[in-house]
């Protein structure tokens, strides 16, 4: 008996190995699926496959796309598929050809839910750079930031002065509004009412107000950022782009809005913004509106949208100063110092949750 338990133990050993080795693996080539997935963007794969109702073959793809040979768009497509990315089904016609899945039809470049721009600004070279000095970041004595050090200066300064880069960042933030945007308005929409007028704080290039004053008509809508950045935003019916430093001031509305905009800065910094947001908002009625992650602990193995929060978290470490995700008990902290007397956390379907902070 005891030589078949040991034997058990010794399998059940084996088994956490594998298992470790896997994930291991999956750790040291984990930039692939990235990687093949921005090439997929690029060539317009989903794009192409979007305007067609039947599979289209390997032949048919590599002609449209204009590839000197098949044998490498081939393998791409074998490890997309591979991925759950994109799947392969008969044609009817005693061939194999390529279709659609939810997961690739994120990847169009046009599309409503396009995730696209985020994969193209995350998967950058400007923006995998500071990745490499993560590690120097956490053992510099004072704040040396990992973007500041790969690039000269901080991801803001960075994007005033390299206009394509800055379009990357405009791009992938409006994509991000979409996606965050959709959820808010389907569950949230009992926040809006009443509210006559709103301000955007670092609302980009205004796709995330846009949104909202379409949804809710009767809300006018201020779009306050950067002059760098408002002034190539294009224009919207129901919201007039405002420039100026939230550090100084904000445009005076009977609400603000805040969304992906805090986890950019420090505790002190986003105090500073929230003040501000207060002074011009009305004390009985006035309220803003956060949209950010609020980190949870997991339990056990399970996983959901909120976990990408702590994806976020290290993104903040390498491309921000100051940048953090918080926990709920963080941002109690951060409403309280910044004068509001109280809040609420409405949890939507995405990796944020909507914050109602009162004065």
């Amino acid at each position: 008996m005891a030589e078949k338990t040991n034997g058990v133990a010794r399998i059940h050993e084996g088994e956490i190995e594998s298992q470790a080795q896997e994930d291991i693996w999956n750790c040291i080539f984990g930039f692939t699926e990235m990687a093949v997935v921005k090439c997929a963007i690029e060539l317009g794969i989903s794009d192409f496959l979007e305007t067609h109702q039947e599979p289209i073959t390997l032949n048919q793809l590599s002609s449209a796309l204009g590839c000197s040979t098949s044998n490498s768009l081939y393998r791409i497509m074998r490890f997309l598929i591979n991925r759950g990315i994109f799947k392969e089904v008969s044609n009817g016609h005693g061939e194999m050809g390529y279709v659609q899945t939810p997961v690739s039809r994120l990847l169009t470049r046009n599309g409503g839910n396009s995730m696209a721009a985020l994969v193209l600004l995350e998967s950058s070279p400007v923006m995998l750079a500071p990745w490499h000095y993560l590690s120097a970041h956490v053992l510099a004595k004072g704040n040396t930031a990992a973007f500041s050090v790969a690039h000269g200066k901080n991801v803001w300064e960075y994007a005033k002065t390299n206009p394509e880069h800055s379009k990357l960042i405009n791009d992938a933030l409006a994509c991000h509004a979409r996606v965050t945007m959709s959820a808010i308005i389907v569950n949230c929409a009992e926040i809006f009412k009443g509210i006559e007028s709103l301000v955007d704080v670092g609302g980009g290039n205004g796709t995330t107000l846009g949104m909202l004053v379409k949804a809710f008509p009767w809300i006018s809508g201020i779009n306050f950022d950067l002059h760098h950045v408002v002034s190539v935003a294009p224009r919207c019916h129901g919201v007039v782009h405002v420039q100026g430093n939230m550090f100084d001031s904000v445009p005076k509305a009977h609400a603000a809005f805040l969304m992906s905009v805090l986890h950019d800065w420090s505790d002190e910094e986003c105090i500073q913004i929230l003040k501000n947001c207060i002074k011009v908002i009305p004390k009985d009625t006035g309220k803003v509106i956060i949209v950010e992650a609020v980190l949870v602990e997991k339990r056990g193995n399970e996983k959901s949208l909120k976990d990408v929060g702590f994806m976020l978290d290290m993104i903040m470490m390498a491309h921000t100063t100051n940048g953090k995700e918080r926990t709920t008990k963080e941002w109690a902290h951060i409403l309280t110092e910044a004068g509001f007397t109280r809040h609420s956390i409405v949890d939507i379907p995405a990796i944020e949750s909507v914050i109602l902070a009162y004065p």
